[in-house]
């Protein structure tokens, strides 16, 4: 499939996915299925012969290296919410993971170990390993944004790695922020909403604050060292501090005070600081450092909107792929092809259901 030839050709890419149980660790395994076929092509060809003349490794053999891993720690095997079996991931041989002690020795396939962290946690610390057969096991990683940056840069640089794949926790989606990881693909479905209406309308508000225009690179350079606060942003680009601590510290007699059209709040961004917007009565641009900023419930969010303001980011994320699990874990499904198209009619771009693909 194009996206999984999309990811082989980025550093890290994150599954997110919009609910629990959506299908993202389904998706995942399509993923390494699809990659480990097409890394047994590539093996044999340059670079350009299986990406096209555009990519930047024009001539160079077209090996690559992929490790998995997972954001958040889960020493259950059983999900307690809905009862599910939690699934495994299907690592094939020669890709490198990242779990805990606990799980890796719960695996079930021969690994060499090839590094263990110093960090303790719940379930111990955290082994980086090199698939000697293909087999199945359970990935618990990282439990924090910042851990998990630094595993990626880690892979790349000891151990070459050139894709690094993350799976996701519930409620998490800050592994998909372009600080963390270099793009991500989306997996949204049944599990969102049994209502096809409202299930599509949750997509979109992540789908449109996940293609939320950045800003430009000269104001980028300025705002981006600033990583807490509210402040005005003058027309030179000049950051002015309000005085307010947190966006979410707004309310009583803590009011924005200023005269600026452009707002930078370097935090999370709640429904407080876009009502507060909204009561100026007039255009106004706010910018957050990426789409996981934002923790405003989707009606105060498209209010801003309608009412002239704009969101823009310092970092803006790219996404490869929508995938959709039409079936949730209560057994409620629904049709595969209504699903899809209607996913894509809300956000005109390709969707795919993986188990039709």
């Amino acid at each position: 499939m194009p996206f999984v030839d999309q990811i082989l050709q980025h550093g890290s890419v994150s599954i997110v996915g919009l609910a629990k149980n959506a299908g993202k660790t389904e998706v995942l395994n399509y993923v390494l299925r699809e990659a480990e076929t097409r890394m047994a092509e590539m093996r044999k060809k340059t670079c350009n012969e299986v990406f096209g003349a555009e990519t930047r490794n024009v001539g160079k053999s077209c090996d690559r290296k992929i490790a998995v891993t997972s954001i958040g720690l889960d020493g259950e095997s059983v999900d307690r919410v809905c009862g599910t079996q939690k699934p495994e991931i299907e690592i094939y041989r020669g890709m490198i993971f990242v779990t805990s002690e606990t799980h890796y020795r719960q695996k079930r396939l021969a690994a060499e170990v090839l590094d263990v962290g110093d960090r303790e946690t719940a379930l111990g610390r955290l082994v980086t390993a090199r698939a000697l057969t293909t087999g199945r096991a359970m990935l618990s990683g990282p439990s924090d944004s910042e851990s998990l940056k630094a595993l990626i840069m880690r892979l790349s640089a000891r151990f070459g790695v050139t894709t690094t794949i993350v799976d996701g926790a519930l409620s998490r989606l800050s592994h998909g922020s372009p600080a963390v990881t270099d793009a991500m693909v989306l997996v949204t479905g049944a599990a969102v909403s049994e209502s096809l209406a409202r299930l599509v309308r949750e997509t979109r508000y992540v789908y449109d604050r996940v293609m939320l225009e950045a800003v430009d690179e000269e104001l980028r350079r300025r705002l981006e060292h600033i990583e807490s606060g509210v402040w005005a942003v003058d027309e030179e680009g000049e950051a002015h501090d309000l005085g307010v601590r947190s966006a979410f510290a707004l309310g009583g007699e803590n009011v924005l005070k200023h005269d600026s059209s452009t707002i930078y709040a370097a935090g999370a961004v709640g429904d407080r600081l876009l009502e507060e917007l909204r009561a100026q009565k007039r255009d106004i641009v706010l910018i957050i450092r990426d789409f996981t900023r934002v923790f405003a419930t989707l009606e105060n969010y498209y209010a801003f909107l309608r009412q002239g303001g704009e969101i823009k980011v310092l970092q803006r994320s790219k996404l490869l792929a929508v995938c959709v699990n039409p079936t949730a874990p209560s057994g409620y499904s629904f049709d595969s092809e209504v699903l899809v198209e209607a996913v894509r009619n809300a956000l005109g771009v390709p969707v795919y259901d993986i188990r039709r693909i």
